[in-house]
């Protein structure tokens, strides 16, 4: 109820799922059944087996300041949705609403789980070859080495889901590669990282120009600089966008070659789209939640309800709670001498 675009886009998203042939239901649409009853009907849905409607009279608006609106409206669309996963009567939350609502009502209602402080946000980035998770895309801007050092687990973990990595390589983000470069938390973090051994498949630091090379699968950072960074992507891949438009339509010889070459364009188009993925899941919580921006659009709204069932599906909770139970008994164990 909370997004930029209303309901309707998340009705709409709701339909291009169910009626794609994609075995994804049941589908809960939490929220105020008054608005969201003629927005199923004129989307020619029906509730039943594959969607039902939850009673929610109260929105938390993207102006809530986030404890503030947890703790005055109980009946809000969001806080009904993560008691649903906390109840187990559904498996994972996609919201479009408040950021910070949504990561302060998942830390509250789900807890953290056993070791996690803090979760984070993992974002889908394409890069050559394939696609990269960048994590923390903006959860935890101000993090310690060892909250960084459990984001590279859970990356991993989520790697393995979306981006099918067998074996993710995983990068620490910083301004060089040479040891010591960058700051103090870049070292604590690496020093970390190194003592995990094979649990994870840790590259070593990394600076900005591998992140978009097929060198790493999980790109390691603090959520200021994560944040920073998708979101520079993202329009950086619109402009890129507009720009080959602009370029092909400038004269008719360069519009007879783009028709020429229109598959490889469209190609292109659909790998840098930030819709593809929809959403970036806040791993780290005893539930799954999946945070899909503000203004997305019903096309994204699928694509992050279609990456919501791949968690569900691939387990991804109970695998990374098995490795951080690891990571707990690695870094208690005595150090070689």
């Amino acid at each position: 109820m909370g997004g930029d675009l209303g309901p309707s886009e998340i009705v709409e998203a709701v339909k291009l799922v169910l009626t794609s042939g994609e075995e994804i239901d049941p589908i809960l649409l939490v929220g105020e059944q008054s608005v969201l009853q003629p927005l199923v009907k004129k989307a020619g849905l029906q509730t039943g087996d594959r969607l039902n409607l939850v009673q929610a009279s109260e929105v938390i608006t993207m102006d809530d300041k986030p404890l503030q609106a947890l703790k005055r409206k109980k009946d809000a669309s969001m806080v009904r949705a993560l008691e649903l996963v906390k109840a187990g009567e559904a498996s994972v939350v996609v919201s479009c609403g408040n950021t910070g609502a949504l990561m302060a009502g998942g830390t509250l209602k789900l807890r953290p789980m056993p070791g996690i402080d803090r979760p984070a946000l993992a974002a889908i980035v394409p890069r050559e070859n394939g696609f990269f998770v960048l994590i923390d895309a903006g959860a935890n801007p101000e993090p310690t080495a060892e909250h960084l050092m459990h984001n590279a687990i859970l990356g991993a973990n989520y790697a393995r889901v979306v981006v099918g990595a067998d074996s993710p390589r995983v990068g620490l983000l910083t301004i060089g590669t040479e040891e010591g470069k960058g700051n103090t938390l870049v070292a604590e973090t690496n020093e970390l990282l190194k003592r995990l051994g094979s649990l994870i498949n840790y590259v070593g630091p990394i600076e900005g120009f591998q992140v978009f090379r097929d060198q790493v699968d999980v790109v390691v950072c603090d959520g200021f600089v994560g944040n920073t960074l998708v979101k520079t992507w993202e329009s950086l891949a619109t402009f890129i966008n507009g720009m080959i438009r602009e370029e092909l339509t400038s004269s008719p010889i360069r519009k007879a070659g783009a028709f020429l070459a229109q598959g490889a364009f469209r190609s292109l188009k659909s790998r840098l789209n930030p819709d593809r993925y929809g959403g970036a899941p806040l791993l780290g919580l005893r539930g799954n939640v999946l945070k899909a921006h503000g203004s997305s659009s019903r096309h994204a709204i699928a694509s992050a309800i279609r990456a919501a069932e791949k968690i569900i599906r691939k387990d991804l909770y109970q695998h990374t709670e098995a490795d951080l139970a690891r990571v707990h008994d690695l870094l208690l164990a005595p150090s070689a001498t």
